[in-house]
């Protein structure tokens, strides 16, 4: 079956229906029955505990609106209900203690289907949990089950695909399969290994209905905290993001001037905003006002955005000094509502852009064109931006400084020879210093971890004090404590046969975001 078949197969699962702008739940399944889990499990809780924290703090919209998670053991066990990330950092982090008390060194056996009974019960426990948050007006139309796993993941799709056949998947976005391996600690910017999955039959995508990814991990923190980054990253794919408008060029000098070439792309986050972090927005930290038509860290985007190409750049001649902002990158898009031809040819164009740019050494200037054209507005504030090619298939996206912005600097000669005396501890200094080749940001740390946990940690409220005579007796017994649980009423379990639903059609989650300001 040809990749057309596989996308237009996968299509059949989304109605092309407005849905609110949400990110998908999360179901995570750890598989506890490897040999190696004593050492997956720290590496693992760390990692997951570290993304989380960023999750909760990060102002907007919650980038993990509900977490739920299981280990199978064999037998599967949800160590947290569906639970809200934000403002609930004290509950995921007792789920996270929970989850590095058990058992060590292959204390299972590898054996049952119980990483398909916890999918099986994931399922049943969205819907019940969507069921009721409608009744209070509140919804979330999909769910993405990540599998932790040290089997074979090729084998794990087999079991999923023939047990999973029959079960009512609507709803259900992606099965996102992880092998964890163990292997020497590669270099960090190698951490993260893709391989692309087996190619399931016509019938078991027809049935299936969505995606089913395999990927293969090192059991290491930094691994596996970039897999779960992922999960910070905008996952709306109902609309493009961005258009980027190009002209039309001397080949259709027939056509009208007003005709241009239109790109279709998303866009996504290089780096987190240090600004909308908790703790970080006061003082020199303060975050930007998403009014102003220089802000360019809203999150989500709610709006299509347009850049006008207007001019090309030779790469040598853009200063750094007048670049600002959080940089963003631009991919050709994979909105599931165009045709599976204009996703083709857009996704060809864009690559032949970014190989023509990469060739010529050239970069884009274009201007931000607002989508709002009210009569209020009489006076309309534009944005430029920097298109930089790159030798992968992305564009990176920068703001640029227009006159209005720019201060005059003095920048002097530089004199040609200096008096050895001032020279030599300058050199002698330089030469001290360690050389790297490339900046690996993955080698620095700066403790905001830390600084995010003791912040968002919030200990069990304490009563107050009660008078001498009111207070109880020392020597009554105390109930005993058992593992800590998600404090809320446990929902059905999935019941072990599988059973059969009528097919239905699941909605897809939009939740865009945009560097650009808002017209």
């Amino acid at each position: 079956m040809n990749s057309r078949k596989l996308l237009s197969e996968t299509r059949r699962t989304f109605p092309a229906t407005k849905a609110h702008s949400q990110q998908p739940s999360r179901i995570l399944i750890v598989d506890v029955t490897s040999p190696s889990w004593a050492n997956t499990c720290s590496v693992l809780s760390e990692a997951l505990e570290n993304t989380l924290c960023l999750a909760c703090g990060l102002a907007g919209p919650c980038r993990v609106p509900l977490l739920s998670l299981y280990v199978v053991q064999p037998q599967q066990e949800c160590l947290l209900p569906f639970t809200p990330v934000k403002e609930n950092f004290a509950r995921v982090e007792a789920c996270i203690s929970e989850l590095r008390l058990l058992p060590v060194e292959g204390c299972f056996p590898q054996e049952g289907n119980g990483v398909v009974q916890a999918v099986q019960d994931g399922l049943q426990q969205f819907k019940q949990y969507s069921r009721h948050m409608e009744t209070g007006g509140s919804t979330n139309s999909s769910v993405e089950i990540t599998i932790l796993t040290s089997q074979s993941g090729k084998e794990m799709v087999k079991q999923l695909e023939k047990n999973l056949k029959d079960v009512d998947l609507v709803g259900l976005r992606r099965i996102q399969v992880i092998e964890v391996l163990k292997r020497d600690f590669l270099e960090p910017e190698h951490v993260e290994q893709h391989v692309p999955a087996e190619e399931p039959s016509s019938s078991d995508i027809a049935i299936l209905g969505m995606d089913i990814d395999v990927q293969t991990v090192e059991d290491n923190v930094i691994s596996l905290e970039m897999l779960f980054k992922t999960w910070l990253h905008d996952y709306g794919t109902e609309r493009e993001q961005l258009h980027l408008l190009l002209p039309a060029g001397f080949s259709h000098a027939a056509a009208p001037k007003s005709t241009i070439m239109c790109l279709k792309c998303d866009l996504q986050e290089r780096l987190l905003d240090p600004a909308l972090l908790s703790g970080l927005a006061d003082g020199t930290m303060r975050a930007a006002d998403p009014s102003s038509p220089w802000h360019v860290a809203a999150w989500p985007a709610t709006e299509l955005h347009k850049l006008r190409v207007v001019k090309a750049l030779k790469s040598e001649g853009v200063c750094e000094s007048v670049l600002y902002g959080l940089p963003f990158i631009i991919k050709p898009t994979s909105c599931w509502q165009l045709d599976w031809d204009e996703l083709e040819t857009n996704q060809h164009s864009f690559h032949a852009l970014c190989h023509s740019l990469l060739k010529r050494k050239w970069m884009l200037l274009a201007k931000h064109e607002p989508q709002n054209t009210s009569a209020n507005w009489n006076i309309v504030v534009y944005s430029y931006y920097v298109i930089v090619p790159s030798d992968s298939a992305t564009l990176l996206v920068r703001a640029v400084a227009t006159r209005e912005l720019l201060l005059p600097s003095a920048f002097p000669a530089l004199l040609a020879e200096h008096p050895e005396r001032v020279r030599g501890p300058i050199e002698s200094a330089l030469n001290s210093l360690e050389v790297e080749v490339a900046y690996n940001p993955l080698h620095l740390k700066s403790n905001l971890y830390k600084y995010l946990k003791s912040l968002l940690y919030k200990p069990p409220h304490r009563q107050q004090a009660q008078p001498r005579e009111q207070r109880p007796e020392r020597h009554q017994p105390k109930q005993p404590q058992s593992r800590a649980k998600a404090a809320v009423a446990p929902l059905l379990m999935a019941p072990s046969p599988l059973q059969t639903f009528r097919p239905g059609a699941a909605q897809r989650d939009s939740c865009e975001r945009s560097p650009f300001p808002k017209e």
